[in-house]
């Protein structure tokens, strides 16, 4: 999001016939110990998706109730989860993930960040078996979605996601959606890569490669049911959101935990959250709380 040339890839994208035809993941399982690194960097206080992280826990975390529990579906090295666990100490967490190595990157990751209130299991997220219809209260899946292997699985995705959850449970799906052109994949892929590894990089453009259509990822959140919103960024739908509705105003303490997060994330990753939650806002989809007063001075 580097001002300018991003609005000329954007324009473009408007204005482009498409989409690309869908390449999928070389893995579809995460299994490449340092591309399993790179991600898991890419995602910690530091790191440079620390600001992608916070927006989706503050989204998260107004429709998660206390003692409530939460599936997290391919939760990855549970730098995610682990956030999100931090401002809602009075909920469960369940990360789910298909690959072994994932699991114990995210092992390792509650066990730093001290997090007591989650467990992670190995599953697939086309398959909930292991979960009885109407047990869940909160369904997430962030940036995961891309990784299956075509449309039917990613429907299989959302009619389980249905059938867990509560009827009046909270739902949170973030994913890309696919662009129109080469150049703009590669732009968004490299945009950062100062401050990304190679790994990261070219894990990054597989992924944008990987995404579904913003038609694909309409037809399959039908069975969602009424009540779930649908959020693109303008001009090109470079992040496709689904969110139910608000559950829960957050609380003073909730709120001031969520300062103390945002704190951490240094002057870059704070004008990196300004920018990305101005998008989306010009999408209509808002945030629980405004993080602008906290902006540091250029």
């Amino acid at each position: 999001m580097s001002g300018p040339a991003m609005i000329v890839h954007l324009v473009l994208e408007h204005f482009c016939r498409g989409p690309l035809a869908r390449v999928p993941e070389p893995e579809l399982v995460m299994m490449d110990p340092a591309q399993n690194a790179a991600f898991r960097d890419a995602g910690r206080d530091d790191g440079v998706l620390a600001f992608l992280y916070l927006y989706n826990a503050l989204q998260i975390t107004s429709l998660v109730c206390p003692g409530e529990t939460v599936l997290d579906l391919a939760c990855g090295p549970a730098n995610q989860l682990a956030m999100v666990a931090r401002l809602n100490p009075e909920a469960r967490f369940v990360g789910l993930d298909a690959s072994p190595n994932m699991l114990e990157e995210g092992r390792s990751t509650l066990s730093r960040c001290g997090i007591s209130n989650a467990e992670l299991l190995a599953g697939d997220m086309t398959d909930l078996t292991p979960f009885d219809n109407a047990t869940i209260d909160c369904v997430v899946c962030t940036m995961s979605l891309h990784h299956l292997a075509d449309s039917d699985a990613l429907e299989k995705v959302t009619r389980e996601a249905r059938r867990v959850l509560k009827p009046a449970g909270g739902l949170y799906m973030l994913d890309f959606g696919r662009l129109k052109r080469r150049a703009t994949q590669r732009y968004f892929s490299q945009d950062w890569r100062d401050e990304q590894s190679p790994e990261f990089t070219q894990d990054y453009l597989h992924s944008l490669q990987a995404a579904f259509s913003i038609d694909e990822l309409t037809n399959a959140a039908r069975v969602l049911g009424p009540g779930i919103e649908q959020f693109a960024t303008p001009l090109a739908p470079f992040i496709v959101i689904f969110r139910s509705r608000a559950r829960r105003a957050l609380s003073a303490k909730t709120q001031q935990a969520a300062r103390d997060l945002y704190a951490r994330l240094g002057p870059a990753q704070m004008r990196k959250f300004q920018a990305f939650a101005r998008w989306l806002r010009m999408a209509g989809c808002h945030l629980p709380m405004s993080l602008a007063s906290c902006v540091p001075k250029q």
